[in-house]
């Protein structure tokens, strides 16, 4: 790809099925429909994933993306979402297994069920983007600039390059890391997922979806941390008494650090609030809860490297006159 062709860059947040905001975002920013597929003269959009699930627009989204995309308009890096769709719906084919790539159970199927029932009278359309999500690239390695769903980390991505040669996913990527334990799972849950540590002594976190969780989703970039209130990064708060609690050796191994030197990250997947800015001069969350009537953001990127918070787009996502209710995963 000839990077030179564009004199910049929007980098836009989870979409969730909000199809139509999506489409006023990127008019806003100077994207016109020409020829069907919206494009700019000077500049590419890319996405860092999480298009489908939860909103009242998935087919819109991916619409919109996917023409973006195999037009040359955007790039766009798979999210947990479209890997878990793409699980959902894919027989495992493998010696000795029956069902699915990813289990057919209650939870799982509320998490896609919006996706889902969205395409069951498009199955070819359906059929073609899970093609699609299966070949995608897991992460992006810009000459000034990188972007990943969720979590850079350098030591899983050179190895991944070196074993596979590609920063994209393949079936048989996606397949093999159906097992968590292997190679393949551990790199796709990190930079897909992120980094967590367990909650001590049994405890649960009671989520606003609903759901009790036994882990908290840490930050990739904290430095010299020393307590829990130092490294969680997630909507949902940690019981006041775990705030200030120290961080044991034990946990300090599994967290990792994004270098202050480092080029530019962009990545979502962690549902901020509040008006974007960027969490450090080279970190750039831009999950701002879309899908939850808060706002889908794009930050415009001109190769800076310090990133600024005069950058960023948003619109604000109207509720439906009944509001749903959404997974956070």
């Amino acid at each position: 790809m000839n990077y030179e062709q564009f004199e910049g860059y929007d980098i836009i947040g989870d979409v969730h099925g909000c199809g139509e905001t999506l489409v006023k975002l990127l008019e806003v920013m100077g994207y016109k429909k020409q020829a069907g597929v919206y494009q700019h003269p000077q500049r590419q959009v890319i996405f860092v994933g999480d298009i489908v699930d939860r909103g009242p627009h998935i087919r819109q989204a991916l619409s919109v993306v996917y023409d973006m995309v195999t037009h040359g308009h955007a790039q766009m890096v798979i999210g947990n979402h479209e890997y878990n769709v793409y699980c959902h719906a894919t027989p495992d084919s493998r010696p000795g297994h029956t069902g699915y790539l990813r289990e057919h159970n209650t939870h799982n199927e509320r998490l896609v069920h919006e996706t889902f029932e969205q395409f069951a009278n498009y199955p070819l359309d359906f059929k073609e983007y899970l093609e699609w999500f299966s070949r995608l690239p897991l992460f992006l390695e810009m000459p000034n600039f990188r972007v990943v769903h969720a979590c850079w980390d350098d030591n899983y991505i050179a190895k991944y390059q070196q074993r596979f040669g590609t920063n994209c996913v393949t079936p048989e990527i996606i397949v093999a890391s159906t097992e968590q334990s292997s190679f393949e799972g551990k790199v796709l849950d990190r930079l897909m997922r992120g980094t967590s540590l367990s909650l001590p002594d049994n405890e649960v976190i009671r989520s606003r979806d609903g759901f009790e969780r036994r882990i908290f989703r840490t930050k990739f970039w904290s430095n010299d941390p020393k307590t829990y209130s130092d490294v969680v990064f997630q909507p949902d708060p940690l019981p006041e008494h775990l705030i200030d609690r120290e961080l044991s050796e034990a946990e300090l191994s599994k967290l990792i650090h994004y270098p202050i030197y480092a080029k530019p990250v962009f990545f979502g997947h962690y549902w901020l609030h509040g008006r974007p800015t960027p969490v450090r001069y080279n970190i750039c969350c831009l999950d701002y809860s879309a899908v939850k009537y808060g706002r889908l953001v794009a930050y415009r990127f001109d190769n800076e490297i310090r990133l600024e918070a005069g950058n960023y787009v948003w619109l604000y996502v109207d509720p439906p006159e009944e509001p749903t209710e959404y997974i956070n995963d």
